[in-house]
């Protein structure tokens, strides 16, 4: 008997509707696995045999050929285990075969017949409510990240039992409820961390202000122990959170990671990743036989933070040039081709020479020119382009070290930046994909960030000074829009001219 049941395959972020055909005919006993699987769907051979034993079903022993349809598409994952299950029973009679071609089912199994989370639930829902699947069948770990979608029933169940329970009595079942506790997920750690807990560095706090205002990229450059770590990590806290589209966005591709299982549905909090300096660039951009994220696609509408910049092989940070200007990266193999997002704000910190004493005041350097070259040679200039916001970060003075006032608190200056975005979104309207001054494209600079001549002067007399590139100069007039916004000035002055310059002054340290 042939029995036909739906399920799913991740191919970048997006799912594409998998059909599951079983035929159990005669002949010697034995199971085929044909359309493309990969190691873990063969291995579902075994692993289902014994799990329908264990389960107390009848596992027939006969000739079974299994069918992944569409044939050319490679399929990948555990998640395959309950639809070949489900297709076994349905083809062996066992089980009623009316809600099969209404339902879309996966999950892994593991051998006493309970149902284990998968990675990529969200865009598979996504994707089957999209093309009229009346409901989604997973693991009860899965149903709540699954239910975010709308307009689909989704049934979670314990084991391979709950599931034949619920295709031959439907009517006893009910579609999960979105919790509202576990609605949105928090990483509660960021916001432990507070600006408050900062002593002085006032220039280094205006710059994540700015940062964390218009989505601009930022480098701390200073010597050990000035703090440059410690602000980067607070960043998190003075970003607004996001909005549900953005959180979708989110959530798909930590879905498809795999980093939800047993987590939740959404994610709130802008992602904050820090990649340790032995990082490949597989592991930044994303890839693999079959493209997985990298920490930039992670990093999404969030921070991607790389500390010790210049520990990063040279090589592996000129992957991220294109995806800063583009904010996607696009992954090609022999057989596919998958883009991932990769609208991400770079936050990073160095030390200004091997040693980390050049420029300081305390502690004499003990690098040559000639080594100060080369550790700086590892940053390109057009990936120091593309870094907007660059802040020399001195060591606490001793008053400072012993003061005991307390700094102004994250929750103060969010209020702010919250203000300069929604000013920055009341311009943006019409636009799409526009959520911050730094995604502003070149096209728009005329528009909206129109100079005067003092400013217009004042910018070329830093451009011939400083050598500053086309795409600098474009940077500064980003900068000095967030500059403006977190002022409540609806037109570029001066003065927000000259701050923005402030930023551009350590594009080649030598």
């Amino acid at each position: 008997m042939l029995a036909r049941v739906w399920s799913a395959s991740i191919v970048g972020i997006d799912a594409v509707k998998v059909g599951v055909e079983v035929d159990v005919s005669g002949g010697l006993p034995g199971i085929a696995i044909l359309g493309l699987p990969d190691a873990a769907i063969q291995e579902a051979k075994e692993r289902v045999k014994a799990t329908l034993k264990n389960a107390g079903f009848a596992f027939p022993m006969r000739k079974i050929v299994i069918n992944l349809t569409p044939a050319d598409l490679r399929k990948e994952g555990p998640c395959f285990d309950l639809p070949i299950s489900v297709g076994i029973l349905a083809a062996s009679e066992q089980v009623s075969a009316d809600l099969l071609a209404d339902y879309l089912f996966l999950g892994e199994l593991s051998l006493d017949g309970s149902l284990r989370p998968v990675a990529g639930v969200l865009p598979i829902a996504a994707t089957a409510q999209k093309m009229g699947i009346a409901g989604l069948v997973l693991p009860i770990d899965n149903a709540q990240e699954a239910a975010v979608v709308q307009g689909l029933a989704v049934y979670g169940c314990k084991n391979l039992s709950e599931v034949v329970d619920f295709l031959n009595n439907p009517g006893l079942y009910k579609p999960v409820q979105l919790d509202d506790k576990v609605e949105m997920l928090h990483t509660a750690s960021l916001h432990l961390t507070d600006l408050k807990d900062v002593k002085g560095q006032a220039h280094a706090r205006r710059a994540l202000e700015i940062a964390a205002a218009g989505g601009h990229n930022l480098i701390f450059v200073g010597p050990p122990g000035s703090g440059k770590t410690m602000l980067a990590r607070r960043l998190p806290g003075i970003l607004p959170p996001l909005e549900f589209a953005e959180s979708l966005e989110v959530t798909r591709i930590h879905s498809v990671a795999g980093l939800l299982k047993n987590r939740g549905s959404l994610v709130r909090d802008r992602p904050f990743r820090s990649p340790h300096h032995s990082a490949s660039g597989p592991s930044l951009v994303g890839g693999g036989s079959f493209p997985r994220p990298g920490e930039i696609s992670l990093s999404h509408n969030g921070i991607l933070f790389l500390d010790e910049l210049t520990e990063f092989k040279r090589d592996v940070l000129e992957f991220l040039r294109q995806p800063l200007e583009d904010g996607y990266v696009t992954i090609s193999r022999t057989k596919q081709s998958v883009m991932f997002p990769a609208q991400f704000t770079l936050v990073a910190s160095t030390n200004p020479c091997p040693c980390g004493y050049y420029g300081d005041t305390i502690q004499q350097c003990t690098c040559s020119p000639r080594q100060r070259e080369q550790y700086w040679a590892k940053l390109s200039g057009p990936l120091m382009d593309r870094i907007d916001l660059q802040v020399a970060v001195n060591r606490l003075k001793p008053e400072e070290i012993t003061q005991q006032s307390i700094g102004e608190a994250s929750l103060t200056v969010r209020e702010r930046v919250q203000q300069a975005r929604d000013r920055a979104i009341t311009r943006f309207q019409g636009e799409a994909n526009l959520r911050c001054n730094a995604q502003i494209q070149s096209r728009h600079l005329q528009r909206w960030c129109k100079l005067d001549d003092g400013s217009r002067n004042l910018l070329e007399a830093a451009i011939r000074k400083l050598g500053l590139s086309a795409r600098a100069s474009d940077r500064i007039l980003k900068v000095a829009r967030t500059i403006a916004d977190l002022a409540g000035d609806d037109e570029l002055k001066a003065n927000h001219i000259a701050e923005a310059i402030q930023y551009r002054t350590i594009d080649r340290m030598q």
